[in-house]
């Protein structure tokens, strides 16, 4: 567990990110910080919305805080394995191939609009995103840390999109729904966007900070009510008739997998640290469940034909399973 008093903790790192963040992004205050907890446990995000929510400028923005390699990739119905990863090159001169490494080979990768290409390229990211690790050629090449992935995504029943396969979305730590700002944001939006220039943010985390704070979160206390806690939600995702929600047998088809389980106690020493606690609270746990089990939580036709959403399922496990 790494200490306060580490000289390699910086203290005010997610405040200074976060004061950089505000200068362009206005509103989304829930995006911004779960962006931050992706970044404080390694996690990587799918962010779902509609165009114009400033997904991809939020993105955008983190990445240019931190003192490393970012990378964007808009992914089209016509984009490539190759396009993503790098490939072989053959060179004519010398009768060898050469690695030309792909945009996946940087520190923070924006995958913009990741369901507008084909599974073939998705799942291009699957080895990366959980090996960190990319093969070319019969070749492993190890990615460097910090590595995240924060991709975005337009609402699957739009036309020209393709639903990301089970295996990948898994692999996200937290699926992120956004909504419209509000009106006095949208005022705030239009002044600050008045002139058109870029608005300027300043570098101001390295990797090694980033890396030593995560070395941090990762031994923040959790008691091992809260562990029980964790696992019994995920479990009642499964099996709700244990728990007194037998209604919702029929429409669950698979629940949370083990990665889950993971991800929620990952995600909730992140939320305790932004609140300035050293310990995990049942409150972190339930404020993070939804963003990761929505996309773990697959659902039934049945459950389809009554409109009924992962959310809906989540917020009724949530309520039932009582907390320590």
């Amino acid at each position: 567990m790494t200490k306060q008093n580490d000289p390699a903790l910086d203290p005010s790192l997610v405040q200074n990110i976060l004061k950089q963040v505000a200068r362009r992004v206005v509103g989304q205050d829930a995006m911004i910080e779960r962006l931050m907890v992706s970044l404080l446990t390694g996690g990587h995000v799918l962010i779902e919305g509609v165009p114009g929510l400033a997904k991809t400028l939020a993105v955008k923005t983190l990445a240019e805080t931190v003192r490393t390699k970012f990378s964007r990739v808009q992914f089209t119905p016509d984009l490539l394995p190759a396009d993503v990863i790098g490939t072989q090159v053959f060179d004519q001169a010398s009768g060898t191939f050469s690695v030309k490494r792909g945009p996946i080979f940087a520190n923070i990768v924006l995958a913009d609009e990741i369901n507008r290409a084909p599974a073939k390229v998705q799942a291009a990211l699957l080895e990366a995103m959980q090996e960190k690790q990319v093969t070319i050629g019969g070749t492993s090449f190890v990615l460097d840390e910090p590595f995240l992935v924060l991709a975005t995504q337009n609402p699957i029943e739009q036309e020209g999109t393709y639903p990301l396969p089970e295996a990948q979305i898994d692999r996200f730590m937290l699926k992120l729904r956004v909504g419209y700002p509000t009106r006095d944001e949208e005022k705030e939006i239009m002044r600050r966007m008045a002139g058109g220039d870029a608005i300027p943010v300043e570098p101001v985390a390295t990797p090694a900070a980033i890396m030593a704070t995560r070395a941090h979160v990762a031994g923040l206390f959790l008691d091992e009510r809260i562990v029980n806690y964790i696992v019994d939600i995920v479990h009642a995702t499964r099996t709700p008739g244990d728990v007194g929600l037998p209604d919702l047998v029929p429409l669950i088809e698979f629940g949370a997998s083990p990665r889950a389980t993971i991800s929620l106690a990952q995600a909730s020493r992140a939320h305790a640290f932004l609140r300035g606690r050293d310990f995990v609270s049942p409150d972190d746990v339930r404020a993070m469940a939804p963003d990761v089990l929505r996309h773990r939580v697959l659902l039934t036709y049945e459950a389809e034909a009554e409109n009924v959403v992962s959310d809906e399922v989540v917020a009724r496990v949530l309520a039932t399973v009582p907390a320590p």
